[in-house]
């Protein structure tokens, strides 16, 4: 986050992960391979992608906006497919 100039959307994301980190994720979809992506409808609509560990620990593993949402994804997959290894 710390490219990231958009003050609306740093609040928005800071919240998101305080909210997620209390067990309410809100809006998340699975888009494979053990990766969640979580929603934000601020600015360019950001993302979070993260993965579940033993239902307990989350571990955000990248993040990005809808123009980058595919390449974040498979990014995202690599990362954690090799922190898995």
């Amino acid at each position: 986050m710390s490219k990231l100039k958009d003050r609306q959307a740093i609040s928005a994301i800071e919240r998101r992960i305080i909210r997620a980190s209390l067990g309410n994720f809100g809006d998340i979809k699975t888009v494979g391979g053990g990766v969640f992506e979580m929603r934000l409808f601020v600015s360019k609509g950001y993302r979070i992608y993260f993965a579940l560990q033993e239902y307990e620990l989350i571990l955000l593993i990248h993040g990005g906006h809808k123009g980058t949402q595919q390449t974040d994804i498979q990014t995202a997959k690599r990362i954690l497919n090799n922190l898995e290894k």
